[in-house]
């Protein structure tokens, strides 16, 4: 077992050791504003992060990958990334998968959703589209944010191609409200997508697929968009940190904070914990951290590259306006400058990495 990192609890000025685990969203925000302040090491299953909102666009256009999908050292030159995932953790170490030791002065963790069977990044270049281009008609599982987001990329860039989304609930998109729910439905409806509501599926055998009304679906493609498992949700306080806790804190869609698990409130999360952390590496008093509230309701979900179907407290709208805010670049160009880098791959790099 190697031991890592650390040493940077003594005196002398020496910078403090934070730890980030997980490179998602929260994680690799946090870390990019750290990195000049501590000696920052941050762990993750893979060595890119990938923005989980542009994945669906990516499946229908190979290039807008090659911008989501950002190595974790392009953004992070003064870090250290570990490419492992944590199986063990006390006050001041953590013990990675593969048996590395690293220790540290302060511990975030931002794991948020599981990722499992993570994909080197060429790989998942090469997944994408991979069965897409080729299939005549498809299936989704779920008429969440993902299943709906899905169904509407490919509704618009393939609209030849048969889709069914098949989800268990009565309604669409029900982390929103109802209204919401039927304007994404009546939208996807005018784009000939069919839509099943009130059922799941059986069983599959040879392309073919058995609802629970035992109704029979063949398709050549499948989509299961139940999203990925969560981690254990932390309980954290007012200042993000994990309670109980003077250094470790939670970010990102692993705490129990009570609003919508989404981007750009985990974003929010990053930027309030480096705050909270600068203050403590510095020798600040307790009584001056920031503090973290809840947000309230705000979802946008795209419905192809035009339009997309919005909540704003209790005001719903659907069409060109929400669609100008979020469909027709996903936040892309805005989540690469916040990592300090150009909102477009620069020439020469496209498809080239």
């Amino acid at each position: 077992m190697a031991a890592m990192g650390g040493g940077g609890s003594a005196g002398g000025g020496e910078k403090k050791t934070v730890v980030v685990v997980g490179g998602g969203v929260a994680g690799s925000l946090l870390a990019r504003h750290l990195q000049d302040h501590a000696n920052v090491v941050l762990m993750d299953s893979k060595e890119y992060f990938e923005l989980p909102w542009a994945s669906l666009r990516s499946m229908v256009e190979p290039l807008f990958a090659e911008r989501s999908l950002i190595n974790h050292s392009e953004y992070l030159p003064n870090a250290r990334v570990v490419v492992s995932t944590a199986i063990d953790i006390t006050e001041s170490e953590v013990l990675t998968e593969k048996g590395d030791l690293i220790t540290y002065d302060y511990l975030v963790i931002a794991t948020g959703h599981v990722d499992i069977g993570a994909l080197a990044r060429n790989d998942k270049l090469c997944f994408y589209q991979a069965e897409l281009r080729s299939s005549v008609s498809m299936k989704q599982l779920e008429g969440g944010p993902t299943g709906v987001e899905l169904a509407g990329e490919i509704a618009v860039d393939f609209p030849d191609k048969k889709v069914t989304l098949v989800h268990r609930g009565s309604r669409l998109l029900e982390f929103i409200g109802p209204k919401a729910g039927k304007k994404a439905m009546d939208w996807l409806i005018s784009k000939k997508v069919e839509v099943i509501l009130g059922q799941f599926i059986n069983n599959e055998l040879d392309g073919v697929y058995e609802t629970s009304s035992g109704e029979t679906i063949k398709t050549d493609c499948y989509y299961d968009c139940t999203g990925k498992p969560m981690g254990s949700s932390l309980m954290v306080d007012a200042n993000l940190r994990v309670k109980g806790h003077k250094n470790i804190f939670g970010i990102g869609d692993i705490t129990d904070i009570p609003e919508i698990k989404q981007g750009y409130l985990a974003q929010r999360h990053a930027m309030v914990a480096a705050k909270n952390l600068k203050l403590l590496m510095t020798g600040g008093e307790e009584s001056g951290m920031a503090t973290y509230r809840a947000a309230w309701p705000l979802a946008f979900v795209s419905l192809g590259r035009n339009d997309a179907v919005a909540q704003i407290l209790f005001i719903t709208m659907i069409g060109y306006i929400p669609g100008m805010i979020k469909s027709r670049d996903l936040f892309v160009g805005k989540t690469r400058k916040q990592l300090g880098l150009t909102s477009d791959l620069p020439l020469g790099l496209e498809g080239d990495r």
